[in-house]
């Protein structure tokens, strides 16, 4: 049974990582211009825009700072997930990373707005995959 998991979880690990490293190139403007293809923000500036309208109450510059720690929680989750380290605790912080998005952005902007961005997938992928037993083509393969 456990190396029925071997290539789902490979696949599951990079599609999470990939999930969670596209926005994060989209803010910082690496994926193209706002309104270009699929791009969301397009830039730094439009990203804290929207997350201001998800946390309303707090002020512009510590929406900014929310904004940053997202963004770093984002980039390590991402590529943690991808080179498998430490994947069980990265998946759980990942859950619960998505599921902080999935209230703030249904408190704020409607339940539609994450269910579109594919936030409950994401939530759930991540809780499901902390249910493997063993992350095989991992740096926790290697670390035993």
């Amino acid at each position: 049974m456990e190396d029925s998991f071997k290539i789902p979880q490979l696949l599951l690990r990079c599609a999470l990582g990939i999930t969670f490293l596209t926005p994060v190139l989209d803010r910082l403007g690496i994926l193209g211009a706002a309104g270009t293809g699929n791009i969301e923000w397009g830039n730094w500036e439009n990203f804290i825009n929207y997350t201001t309208t998800l946390m309303p109450y707090l002020g512009r510059s510590l929406t900014n700072v929310m904004g940053g720690i997202a963004t770093v929680s984002e980039s390590i989750i991402a590529i943690c997930l991808i080179i498998g380290f430490k994947t069980k605790y990265v998946v759980i912080g990942s859950c619960l990373l998505t599921f902080t998005f999935i209230l703030f952005m249904a408190t704020s902007v409607g339940i539609q707005k994450p269910i579109n961005f594919g936030v409950f997938t994401a939530s759930a992928a991540s809780l499901l995959l902390s249910c493997v037993p063993k992350y095989k083509w991992s740096i926790d393969q290697l670390n035993g």
